[in-house]
């Protein structure tokens, strides 16, 4: 049965004809199987100058960003193109009230300049092999895990041997199928340059995820390598990076109906999912993690309103609560408008109604029903286990402080006195990090509000939850505990001993987080885990049977923030009755938004002064600019930063969002509404050049006017 299931994906994944261009993300290893589509539909290039191992090629050129976003090579010299929102930890990690990079932006004049950024890695697939049959070599089934992972082991380990690469297996399909990924991760970045937030985050949460949109979404680093050019830790010995492929600019005019390719790493997609799983998210988990979010982005904005120094500190951790939080509420809106429950049941009448034609194919039917009953009946473990995310992970921030503080409290020291020492000097180090971006008063009202809404939802709080005394708890807190005060902490830990233990255990905060976290991690997250595991099974043979039972309809893996494909075309929508969205903005759109006096569309002098004199350079097009545009590719988290590219392989811009009707294609892709959206990379080069005069980065590039 393996092996036949085997045969029947491969087969599957050369099928060509019923693909819709504009919907699903392709394996780059198969992208041969739709050259002649794409070819169709004005695509120049062959599949190897997409693909390749054996020569450089397009995919050489794109690169995972930090683990999260996607970035792409432009220049003989690893200069690197991103989004701003991408960069933007980086961005806030440089910037102080000195040196406001937020506000002003940042351009290094030269190399030296450049900023060195410790942590952040860009990843380069070196090559992806499709080694399903190897990884079920000898398991008595799909699920036989010690037999698979030992192969998955022994893949790893040959694929590397005897270079500097890395490697991963990842498994496709829910288990079907598995795709080992050799990949080469460079370790010394460095932040070259940034728009000010007016061009970068030009909109705000007013403009997010919708279109029109005007956000000049980049910024811009550099790869540096060792002096043999492959990776090596930070040096100032280190050398710009010269890459193998590097990606031209599309600098020709564009218009409506052109073909788009988008080459990046998606994150997740569900695709699959069933009709429970979709009613659970849209009745119960959406609903109350967006409320969590709502008193989080309350207490930071009016902190950061009141502060610039609070502006500074929570710019970063703003924008990302705040993503995620707008996200879904256009999701459940989006699922609603096209009754996305209804739309799932129908398909799974079908599926039932083709899975009673032949014997073998009850299993199928069968795992149907018991993912919908399984769901049904256990939606509270995962209800519990995201709303403790929402609290433990991304509520209140001394919880991070108290995580990073467990190995010293709580590590058996006795015998190790001179590592305890480096534990305590590094613990010091990351709290006067911490504490950089820290304001206890921001925290101590996303405390009260979250400790106090997650007391109110009754099927998510942990037991004892509700003895909690939110508003005395919460002054004790942050009246008294060393994790949020950073003279208090700092104070303690220098001259801490094992001896000191006692006092770290009478601490409210540290009391708190010791009496509920565990009880999180013991309980909670075990019993999401079995829960999942149990839905992964049944998934397994679910999607199994949709490629069995459906030959003819079209199938593609999820999103798992592996390197994938998608192509589309240059085009406006109509997402509901009465509205036509334009394919394009433009600069005249901006400085209109700016006029109507919202702080999420302000802008600096001089972006009026240049609109006003209509100083485009070389960068316009019939008299306007061109800010963004969207597309009818299927993108998603992850694709951010990721390369829109012309019939040629041209950089056209950069992929930065998706419209606000588009956010529910993690789960159901509708071709009508479904748009990304694009920053026009001649507005990039103009805000470089014209803008912030930094056209020395624009002078290393090569533009393609044809």
């Amino acid at each position: 049965m393996l092996k036949r299931f085997f045969v029947v994906f491969t087969a599957l994944c050369t099928f060509v004809a019923p693909m819709r261009a504009d919907e699903g993300m392709l394996i780059p290893l198969l992208i041969k199987a739709f050259e002649s589509d794409m070819q169709a539909r004005g695509m120049k290039l062959t599949a190897e100058q997409i693909y390749s191992v054996n020569q450089a090629s397009l995919k050489d050129a794109i690169l995972q960003f930090g683990g999260g976003c996607t970035a792409e090579l432009v220049s003989n010299q690893g200069l690197l193109l991103t989004n701003h929102h991408c960069g933007y930890s980086q961005i806030q990690s440089h910037s102080s009230l000195e040196h406001d990079y937020l506000k002003n932006g940042f351009w290094a004049q030269e190399k030296k300049e450049e900023l060195a950024n410790p942590g952040l890695t860009a990843m380069r697939i070196v090559r992806i092999e499709d080694v399903t049959a190897l990884v079920l070599n000898n398991a008595s089934g799909k699920n036989d895990q010690a037999v698979l992972n030992q192969n998955i082991v022994n893949l790893v380990k040959k694929a590397v041997e005897g270079t500097h690469y890395e490697a991963e297996v990842k498994a496709f399909d829910y288990g079907n199928a598995y795709y080992l990924m050799v990949k080469e991760v460079f370790k010394d970045i460095r932040f070259v340059g940034t728009p000010p937030n007016s061009i970068g985050k030009f909109g705000g949460d007013t403009d997010n995820w919708v279109w029109p949109r005007h956000t000049g979404d980049f910024s811009v680093f550099r790869i540096y390598v060792g002096k043999d050019n492959k990776p090596a830790p930070y040096s100032a010995d280190n050398i710009p990076y010269t890459p193998i492929q590097y990606l031209n600019i599309s600098f020709k005019e564009r218009k409506e109906g052109d073909f788009t390719m988008v080459y990046g790493f998606p994150g997740v997609t569900e695709q699959h999912v069933v009709s429970e799983y979709l009613k659970f998210i849209m009745e119960q988990e959406r609903p109350a993690r967006i409320a969590m979010r709502d008193e989080s982005l309350e207490a930071i904005g009016k902190g950061m309103k009141a502060s610039d120094l609070v502006r500074i500190q929570y710019s970063a951790k703003q924008a990302s609560i705040a993503n995620a939080w707008k996200k879904w509420i256009g999701q459940v809106e989006g699922l609603k408008n096209l009754d996305g429950i209804a739309v799932k049941q129908s398909y799974e009448t079908n599926y039932k109604s083709q899975a009673a034609t032949k014997p073998e194919w009850k299993k199928y039917a069968d795992a149907l029903d018991s993912l919908n009953q399984w769901i049904k009946m256990n939606a509270d473990k995962e209800f519990r286990y995201a709303m403790g995310v929402e609290y433990f992970a991304v509520g209140p921030e001394f919880f991070k402080l108290m995580k990073a503080s467990n190995d010293l409290f709580n590590g058996d020291w006795e015998k190790s006195p001179d590592l305890f020492e480096a534990e305590k000097t590094k613990l010091m180090a990351s709290a006067r990090t911490f504490f950089k971006n820290y304001n206890a008063q921001v925290d101590q009202e996303i405390f009260a509000a979250l400790t106090a809404r997650y007391q109110k939802e009754k099927s998510a709080y942990i037991k004892n939850w509700n003895q909690v005394n939110v508003l005395e708890l919460t002054k004790e807190i942050y009246a008294s505990s060393m994790f949020t005060d950073s003279t208090r902490f700092l104070k303690f830990i220098q001259p801490y001993s094992l001896k000191n233990y006692k006092k770290v255990a009478k601490d409210p905060g540290y009391q708190f987080y010791q009496t509920f976290y565990p009880i999180f991690v013991q309980e909670v997250v075990p019993a999401f885990r079995q829960c999942q595991a149990k839905i992964t099974a049944l998934m397994q043979v679910y999607v199994e049977g949709k490629y069995a039972m459906f030959p003819q309809e079209k199938h593609w893996p999820d999103a798992n923030s592996t390197l994938r494909i998608t192509y589309g075309q240059l085009e406006g929508s109509t997402p509901v009755d009465g509205m036509a969205y334009t394919e394009h903005t433009t600069l005249d759109g901006m400085i209109a938004k700016n006029a109507t006096g919202n702080p999420d569309f302000e802008l600096l002098p001089r972006m009026l002064e240049l609109a006003k004199s209509k100083n485009y350079g070389p960068y316009g097009q019939d008299g306007e600019l061109w800010v963004c545009f969207t597309g009818s590719n299927h993108t998603t988290g992850g694709n951010s930063g990721s390369p829109v590219l012309d019939e040629n392989g041209y950089l056209m811009g950069l992929n930065f969002d998706r419209s606000w009707e588009s956010t529910m294609s993690d789960y159901l892709f509708d071709p009508n509404r479904c748009r990304n959206i694009v920053v026009d990379i001649r507005y990039v080069l103009w805000v470089m050049d014209i803008y912030a005069g930094a056209k020395h980065l624009v002078d290393e590039m090569t533009l393609m006017k044809e």
